[in-house]
């Protein structure tokens, strides 16, 4: 005996470590008991209900795109506050004191106030749309806005035409911004384009249409454009580098992970090929030599667990959703192969674990069943903080002592007991 076996705490799932009888008399069984070996089928058919789809278990994976994406979105955002602190801060730093500053010089003065309100709601409502990232309608508010300009245009006298008592001119293209941001650059033009129209006409309407006045409106209206269209453009360019440039990390994270990945699997084939070679290696040139001998029983139990080890050390390589069951499967297989059967069971929902844990887990049991003789049953009960595994069998004909104890810095604890021809082997795995 290589251990007294100890009582699992309060609140655990799984057999509790005991001395295990013959099926019917307390043995530690999980699912249903026969002692006939006709009824065992593979194991790959035992696989309880309660173990969830490696779908359901997946966490979402996030891809290089998903980096891609959030770091645009992020300056893209970034770009989206910017523009609606520009057109409000605008709209109060320059147009109140504009507004009241020339409040007796308005031919209606309260219309122009309300026209300043209603600047206030439609970029309220187009900043609520651009923040939440939602579509805004557009050419109702665009139509709101050149409106409202038209009015204050009316209302401003000739000689304020091109002051900031006139602030319609001068403030529609941030709010447009707002109204049409992530559209064409076109689409502003193109409503600057009609500004420029609206104010020609109150060039010529108020009679100032002479060379003085239509090169001050030239300055005005490439001067109220040029920012704008620029914030626009410099806001896309931003976007387009940073996607840019978050792919180009995201690219070369990539290639470092595969390049730790690839040194990671070649220690592990490593790693598994010395551990091959101490032992079947040892047995190989033995049979080769001549010292051993293949019709002896203890030989073909030697070549029968070296074969199940051999296997499980291949699978570990494998990625499946469930790597020790996979391993274990592996193992089981090698057993039904030699005519042993062998009913797998399996209860909750396995943890990731390391490789060295999931080897300590199973090389014991695997060694228990490739001495296993008329049956096995072979129990996984798991949940998110411990994982056991237990194998009974009513002959085992190896060392009444038991295969050795995993060598795992003492994280898996392991239980051997023989009662008569009936044994019991259990590995258990606590999350520290």
């Amino acid at each position: 005996m290589r251990a007294e076996p100890q009582l699992p705490p309060a609140g655990t799932i799984g057999p509790a470590p005991r001395r295990p009888g013959p099926p019917g008399r307390g043995g530690v069984v999980v699912g249903p008991r026969t002692t006939d070996p006709s009824v065992h089928t593979p194991a790959d058919r035992h696989i309880g209900a309660e173990r969830d789809t490696a779908s359901d278990r997946e966490p979402g994976v996030v891809t290089s795109k998903d980096v891609v994406a959030g770091v645009a979105a992020t300056a893209d955002r970034g770009s989206r506050i910017a523009a609606v602190l520009i057109a409000f801060g605008w709209h109060l730093a320059v147009n109140v004191p504009a507004v009241l500053g020339n409040w007796s010089e308005y031919r209606h003065p309260w219309l122009v106030a309300a026209g300043w309100l209603v600047f206030v709601a439609v970029g309220a409502i187009s900043a609520a749309h651009l923040l939440r990232e939602r579509p805004s309608p557009t050419w109702r508010l665009i139509g709101v806005l050149l409106l409202v300009e038209t009015v204050v245009f009316v209302n401003t006298p000739a000689d304020l035409l091109f002051l900031p008592a006139n602030w319609g001119w001068g403030t529609l293209g941030w709010f447009v911004v707002l109204v049409l941001w992530g559209r064409p650059v076109t689409a502003l033009v193109a409503i600057f384009a009609v500004e420029a129209a609206i104010a020609l006409v109150a060039v010529v309407g108020y009679g100032v249409a002479d060379a003085a006045g239509l090169s001050r409106y030239a300055m005005y209206t490439y001067g109220t454009a040029t920012l704008p269209i620029a914030f626009s453009l410099a806001a896309s360019v931003l976007r387009t580098l940073a996607a840019r440039t978050a792919g180009t990390a995201a690219a070369r994270a990539a290639l470092e992970a595969e390049r730790i990945a690839a040194q990671r699997a070649r220690a592990d084939r490593q790693e598994r090929l010395a551990l091959v070679s101490r032992t079947a290696g040892a047995l190989l040139a033995e049979l080769a030599d001549g010292s051993a001998d293949p019709t002896d029983p203890a030989v073909q139990r030697r070549c029968a667990l070296e074969a199940a080890r051999l296997r499980r050390l291949i699978a570990e390589s494998d990625d499946v959703p469930d790597p020790l069951l996979h391993e274990l499967r592996a193992a089981v297989d090698i057993a039904e192969r030699n005519g042993l059967p062998v009913e797998l069971i399996a209860v909750g929902t396995l943890p990731p674990l390391p490789v060295h844990v999931r080897r300590g887990l199973a090389d014991p049991l695997t060694a228990t069943l490739a001495s296993a003789r008329q049956w096995a049953r072979l129990t996984v009960v798991a949940q998110p903080e411990e994982v056991v595994v237990s194998v009974v069998t009513p002959d085992v004909a190896a060392d009444p002592t038991g295969p050795a104890a995993p060598d795992t810095d003492d994280e898996v604890e392991y239980v051997y007991e023989r009662d008569g021809d009936q044994v019991w082997a259990q590995t258990r795995w606590r999350a520290s």
